[in-house]
């Protein structure tokens, strides 16, 4: 295995590029007033993807970096399911809602905190202002294995959802135990037959490495349990630590979370794990079956990130619904409130819920596509790149290419006329080479306390 301290200089703050630019830019110079007119000018040719944020969680799991409302209360979700019909119905006066919808994701909190008759009801609703779902739509659920029955996964079924995602982090007990999220291996296996008896396609699992006290050898035994639930495609995230941001973070101790050089050596162990028991790596963080869709994008160029990873569906709108959803149009990207009281307030006087965004100029786009090139394919095709904006290349990212000078120095990519290509060891560090293009990245050298560590 290679000797990874070599690499730990390269661990500092930086995005995780589901969005360009990031939301950290996303401000109210893009108004209320632009975003009503980006969202009645919307290309009718173009699909949409829908996504919608179901906030709850019963009890907070300190690694946890999503906008998530903690309760015990039934009124609370009853109260949220009829403020998402009123934001629909103001929706629909802004936008052509009877466009072909190919991609559905429920995310959260924990979407199946909701009961069988509630998600029925939501999605329903969805449905009812909704009406054209394509027959190839991807439509898919975050789910919490302590928190699914069978009447739920029913309902979901007979609804279309075709793609479920169980969060398991890691089965080690004391991790576990330190993260508060107790979940033993027979509930998690339970879930996911649940899946597979109601026909779930695609049937994934999410892994975190960088948790308190995790190591290599802890990992390994995580992983060899999670194979063993034969999943369609594995998520193995890198812990993002910020508890400036997150204040159930700052439960964790610090000194309890694995070295840099450690995470690197988990990471590059899971690689090699994982595609010698028949998966493929996919962007940064995915792994998936040879037979999975997103091989066939990849071929195709066609594979995309988005702010629900990576996907088949790209050249759609995404309208993002709910409590802090974040939407994206083919030049502006728009994030509601993440505050419930203002989300509410908004609705109550027949506005969207809508408190910022940012509205992409030229260079956006230009380096927009270089970023999300790299991150979903780890390589960019400079010709296509040119052909596609009438620029040259090496001319227009001279600064970036003088960054990325050292990388290629430690063997991490390499850099002709035609190509940029990561080795094996460069996709690791995938998001720092990516950093290069972002034209916003200068302005935040100075505050660590902005994005989690890239290693």
């Amino acid at each position: 295995m290679l000797d990874f301290t070599k690499f730990v200089k390269y661990s500092k703050p930086g995005p995780r590029y589901t969005s360009y630019p990031t939301a950290l830019e996303f401000n109210q110079n893009f108004t209320y007033e632009q975003y009503l007119y980006e969202l009645a000018n919307m290309d009718n040719s173009r699909f949409l993807s829908l996504y919608f944020h179901l906030p709850f969680c019963r009890s907070a799991c300190y690694f946890c970096g999503c906008n998530v409302v903690f309760t015990s209360k039934e009124d609370k979700k009853v109260r949220y399911m009829d403020y998402l019909r009123r934001e629909l119905e103001i929706l629909s006066k802004h936008t052509d809602m009877s466009r072909e919808v190919i991609q559905m994701h429920f995310g959260g909190g924990t979407p199946t905190y909701f009961s069988a008759l509630q998600l029925d009801e939501i999605i329903k609703m969805i449905k009812s202002y909704f009406p054209n779902f394509s027959k190839e739509a991807e439509i898919s659920c975050e789910i919490d294995p302590r928190h699914i029955d069978e009447e739920q996964m029913r309902v979901m079924s007979e609804a279309g959802f075709n793609r479920v995602s169980f969060g398991i982090q890691d089965f080690n007990e004391k991790v576990q135990v330190t993260v508060h999220r107790f979940q033993p291996y027979d509930i998690t296996k339970s879930a996911m037959d649940l899946a597979r008896k109601y026909n779930m396609v695609s049937v994934n699992v999410d892994l975190i490495y960088g948790l308190p006290f995790q190591t290599l050898e802890t990992f390994k035994e995580t992983l060899d349990l999670a194979l063993t639930l034969n999943p369609d495609r594995f998520a193995v995230f890198n812990y993002a630590h910020v508890p400036w941001l997150k204040k159930t973070m700052r439960k964790i101790d610090e000194t309890t979370l694995p070295r840099p050089d450690e995470k690197l050596a988990i990471m590059q162990y899971t690689i090699d794990f994982l595609t010698s028991n028949g998966y493929k790596m996919v962007g940064m963080d995915h792994f998936a079956k040879p037979e999975d869709d997103l091989f066939k994008a990849i071929d195709k160029g066609e594979l995309h990130r988005n702010f629900q990873g990576y996907t088949t569906k790209g050249g759609a709108d995404l309208l993002g619904i709910g409590l802090t959803s974040i939407g994206e149009g083919s030049r502006h990207y728009a994030q509601n409130f993440k505050e419930m009281s203002l989300y509410e307030e908004a609705i109550d006087a027949g506005r969207l819920p809508f408190e910022r965004g940012v509205l992409l100029n030229e260079d956006d786009l230009i380096r927009k596509y270089v970023i999300m090139e790299l991150m979903s394919n780890f390589k960019l095709d400079i010709r296509r790149f040119e052909n596609k904006f009438g620029v040259n290349f090496k001319e227009y990212f001279k600064d970036a290419l003088l960054e990325l000078q050292p990388f290629e120095d430690d063997g991490l990519l390499s850099i002709d006329d035609s190509y940029i290509i990561c080795s094996e060891t460069g996709m690791l560090l995938i998001r720092n080479i990516a950093m290069a293009f972002d034209a916003y990245m200068h302005s935040h050298a100075d505050n660590k306390k902005t994005f989690s560590k890239t290693v």
